[in-house]
């Protein structure tokens, strides 16, 4: 009986290292990869919409190569990827930790664009969401981030090449800041809070004085001043409102509407991918 369980002791044993080899030698399939070899083959899997296995590949590079330019090109692919996967606490946190560590980096600019991006996107289904839901359930703390993203960059970059896409960026982002705030006036107009509906608005009017959302902040004020009996401050109001909308469909029901402002950024745009902002 011992001398079975020996034998069968002895089989596992060596079961077990045949096991760990065969394994061992597909895990180290890449360790005699040059630089070269692995950045054409993480990119391979990147362009194939194979993110996770593309970050694996420029995990590995960095780690194998940590020095010089495929080091800091794999970091942005790692970001860029995990954007793609659509996993944005990974993908800022690749963000941050590049800015950290390459503050300098000739072309650092290209993260500080993708951090607002990823923002930005996260908040692409904002708009949705005023126009369906209850506006008071959410916070537009994407919305706001990815404002100080792209100032952030505009700030520091103001000649970089993705400074005008951030700048457009910016004006959608400071639209939706103010639609989001009219439709809370509106929210509590709805249920009789004139006086919060009327600060509201008022706030919407002062900070947004040039978004398309200043008409309808305009409308309610209008409205609430009616409601809380202040009728000069309500025909003050009128006044401005008349003199700076004369065609407004809210009080021309004929009257026909432009396009949506937000219809233009509607959808995502393309994101630039990283492979040629240092690798030439």
């Amino acid at each position: 009986m011992r001398k079975k369980l020996s034998v069968l002791v002895a089989t596992c044993a060596l079961l077990s290292l045949s096991a760990c080899s065969i394994f061992g030698d597909k895990a180290d399939e890449t360790k005699n990869w040059s630089a070269s070899k692995l950045y054409d083959e993480a990119r391979g899997e990147m362009d194939g919409g194979h993110y996770d296995a593309a970050i694996k590949l420029f995990e590995k590079l960095e780690t194998n190569y940590p020095f010089g330019t495929y080091a800091t090109q794999a970091q942005m692919e790692i970001a860029y990827a995990h954007y793609k996967a659509q996993d944005q606490a990974e993908a800022l946190a690749s963000v941050e930790r590049f800015i950290k560590l390459h503050p300098n980096h000739p072309q650092v600019d290209y993260m500080y664009y993708l951090r607002g991006l990823i923002n930005f996107n996260d908040q692409l289904g904002f708009l949705t969401f005023i126009y369906s839901q209850d506006p008071t359930e959410r916070d537009p703390k994407a919305t706001r981030e990815a404002f100080a993203a792209f100032k952030a960059l505009v700030d520091k970059f103001p000649n970089s090449k993705y400074a005008p896409d951030s700048l457009a960026r910016m004006k959608y982002l400071v639209n939706a800041m103010a639609s989001y705030e009219v439709h809370v006036a509106s929210y509590y107009y709805r249920r009789g809070a004139y006086l919060a509906a009327l600060n509201r608005a008022q706030d919407a009017v002062a900070n947004y004085s040039d978004a398309p959302a200043r008409e309808e902040a305009l409308y309610i004020m209008i409205q609430s001043y009616d409601k809380l009996g202040m009728p000069e401050l309500r025909d003050d109001t009128q006044r401005v409102f008349v003199k700076n909308y004369p065609n407004s469909a809210f009080t021309n029901p004929n009257a026909a509407g432009g396009k949506p402002w937000w219809k233009f950024w509607s959808k995502a745009e393309p994101m630039p991918s990283p492979k040629d902002a240092v690798m030439k």
